[in-house]
């Protein structure tokens, strides 16, 4: 397929209730193996991607080495792939947006793009963030879907729950204002929260699975159009690997 039509079939995954479950990869390889089994889009994750090639997460990564990776899962598979692209690997709207139109060139019709400040502490201001998912918007057009992550759930977990689910419902509808078409909550762990946030803003929802804690038809329910697993499938495949080596 075409880059356009890969682009809307990968849209079109996006459902309110009928999440779209993805086991995120690492290499080409992992790439291959989980769309042979049947999945409609890969999606890579910043951690397994980074430890696959000997780095911690958090941009340590060269952007090189993760354009490559891209590139090759890209060129591994006939299905859409999304890339955990982090920060984007600079501050400013226009470096982002740069960036960003390497990684559709890679191959990639879709992002997490994170407002966590990589490298430093806490979160980019709203209006910051929101100004580097317009630069994207405006760089790549309307068919390459921005999945913008918050980490409001991830900094922010000392303080109560109702004020955290207050930052993260402004958060997407700014970011959403801005060009978004997904909003990624990792952390956001609670049925019930999850329900209420995705009740109270209009993006598709996208969660982070961890292990068997909550199960598919229970986010299904609450609303979630969108499932990731994390570093979980790489921690189980070296798992694996370690247990078969060890003699």
């Amino acid at each position: 397929m075409e880059f356009s039509e890969k682009a809307a079939a990968f849209r079109g995954l996006h459902a309110k209730g009928d999440p779209l479950v993805l086991h995120n990869i690492w290499d080409a390889g992992s790439a291959k193996a989980v769309a042979d089994a049947g999945a409609s889009a890969v999606a890579t994750g910043s951690w397994a991607v980074a430890a696959a090639q000997g780095f911690a997460d958090g941009e340590a990564l060269p952007m090189a080495d993760a354009l490559r990776v891209a590139g090759q899962v890209a060129g591994a598979v006939e299905v859409p792939v999304t890339v955990d692209f982090e920060g984007g690997y600079a501050l400013t709207p226009t470096e982002v947006a740069v960036n960003a139109v390497l990684l559709r060139e890679a191959g990639a019709v879709g992002m997490n793009f994170e407002d966590r400040v990589v490298g430093g502490e806490g979160l980019h201001p709203v209006r910051d963030q929101a100004a580097r998912i317009a630069a994207i918007r405006a760089a790549l057009g309307p068919a390459f879907f921005i999945n913008a992550r918050t980490d409001v759930f991830f900094c922010g977990d000392t303080a109560p729950a109702a004020d955290l689910m207050v930052q993260a419902v402004a958060r997407a509808k700014a970011y959403a204002e801005a060009g978004a078409d997904g909003i990624f909550v990792p952390g956001l762990a609670d049925a019930d929260l999850i329900a209420q946030f995705c009740g109270a803003q209009e993006l598709p929802v996208n969660v982070m699975r961890m292990g068997d804690a909550l199960p598919i038809e229970k986010l299904a329910k609450a609303g979630v159009a969108r499932i990731s697993h994390g570093p979980g499938p790489y921690i189980a495949a070296m798992k694996a690997i370690g247990a078969a080596a060890a003699v």
